[in-house]
């Protein structure tokens, strides 16, 4: 429920009762005693969804934006009466006037929001470097990107072309600082004890992840924008919406910076197409939910230009996602062909030592080195192979050769085979084993 207070200018009094009891609202007027340019004060409950057409009526009875008209949330309020209006007005989203003070208390000063930003990038670069998950997930609750996401929707829908520019330009400007002092900090660190010398950040579970993006992060990034809008215009749970925002936006952004800092523009790429393919997700599911939650600028006239930039919008962030969706999907089609290959040389070289030419051979394990990368630069595949010989046994020479042919003819993939042998001691049933170098 709300309590709204509206200061009725001078001459509107009758025009403004008027329209309170066209729609049948109770009210309680006050006569003013200031200054002399309103003449009355009315203050009237009503609920959430009922604010943004009962203000429309009060614009048209004379209520303009140089008046002054307060809402408030309530607590509780005990009345039989309110039952009507809860009735007449069941929807729950909140009012257009709401929305768009929302937006703006979630786009914090420059000042926060860069200090929030660099501070969240800080930790959020350091989770990845220690593979931290925990490290990054806190990360998130400081990061302050929901703001400017959502405040550049709603500036979209609402007409409102500062709140639009001022959204854009933050959520820009915070992700290339974030990519700067993420790199900053990770030149800082490489070449210290803080990590190590030979540190490959493509080995490191958390950057990998960003490194190898699918469209499944672009369902991610739809989701964040969706739950985010909802969030927002429902008043329901903004604050850990906002974590799963920045979960599509600040870790990505950070691995570009660490790709940045150790010269592998691959990661860099990579990292930073995600952190755009996210950042146009969350932006138009955003956008499209607010817009088909029925807001819209009061005047007829801004409601043409909205739609026409909701229109012009929505195609520019499609079209962007398209293009960005080129790389997704070659990289989602490497993903799977590294995965196949994985698992038909791991099958290939298990069935090769276990046929009757190498009886006196036992297959330990097989580690596969393909990486998407290698599948799109057309690099060959590595694979090293463990087999188990009895002691004082000479395998035979080819055997290298023979996995290479066999996993080469099985896969289509050009492929490099190297076997280590360990020396076994069998005992029965029992096997020993040891490594012999």
């Amino acid at each position: 429920m709300r309590l709204v207070q509206v200061m009725i200018p001078e001459g509107r009094r009758d025009s403004v009762l008027a329209a309170l009891d066209g729609q049948d609202i109770d009210y309680a007027v006050v006569e003013e005693t200031g200054r002399g340019e309103f003449e009355a004060l009315v203050s009237f409950p009503v609920p959430p969804s009922g604010v943004e057409p009962v203000m429309d009526d009060l614009r048209a009875a004379g209520v303009e934006g140089d008046a002054y008209t307060i809402v408030l949330p309530t607590e509780t309020v005990v009345s039989r009466r309110i039952e009507k209006l809860t009735e007449r007005y069941s929807g729950l989203r909140i009012s257009r006037e709401e929305l768009m003070a929302r937006a703006e208390d979630l786009a914090p000063a420059l000042s926060t929001y860069v200090a929030l930003l660099i501070l969240s990038t800080v930790i959020a670069t350091t989770g990845l470097l220690l593979d931290s998950t925990a490290t990054i997930i806190g990360a998130m609750v400081v990061a302050p990107l929901m703001g400017p996401a959502i405040s550049t929707s709603v500036g979209t829908v609402i007409d409102n072309a500062a709140m639009y520019r001022r959204g854009v330009a933050l959520q820009v400007a915070g992700l290339l600082l974030a990519i700067a002092v993420a790199a900053a900090l990770a030149a800082l660190v490489r070449g210290t004890v803080l990590v190590p010398p030979d540190l490959e950040i493509r080995q490191v579970p958390q950057i990998a992840e960003r490194t190898n993006p699918n469209f499944l992060s672009l369902f991610l990034a739809l989701g964040s924008g969706v739950a985010g809008a909802i969030s927002i215009f429902r008043g329901a749970g903004s604050a850990l919406v906002g974590v799963a925002i920045a979960v599509a936006l600040v870790p990505p952004a950070a691995t570009a910076g660490i790709g940045i800092a150790w010269l592998d523009f691959g990661v860099a790429v990579t990292a930073t197409v995600l952190v755009l393919v996210n950042l146009l997700g969350i932006n138009l599911s955003a956008l499209l939910v607010f817009w088909f939650a029925g807001y819209r600028p009061p005047e007829a006239a801004a409601a043409d230009h909205a739609r026409a930039a909701v229109r012009s919008n929505t195609i520019r962030i499609v079209a962007g996602i398209v293009v960005l969706s080129v790389v997704l999907a070659a990289v989602t089609f490497a993903s799977y062909q590294a995965t196949t290959f994985e698992k038909e040389a791991t099958a290939e070289a298990e069935a090769a030592l276990g046929s009757p030419e190498y009886d006196r051979l036992d297959y330990v394990d097989a580690e596969v080195d393909y990486s998407p990368a290698d599948v799109l630069l057309s690099r060959p595949a590595s694979v090293e192979v463990v087999v188990g010989r009895p002691a004082g046994y000479r395998p035979p020479p080819d055997v290298a050769s023979r996995l290479d042919r066999r996993i080469t003819d099985a896969t289509g993939r050009e492929t490099g085979v190297r076997v280590g042998f360990i020396e076994e001691q069998r005992s029965g049933a029992a096997d020993v084993s040891r490594s012999v170098g």
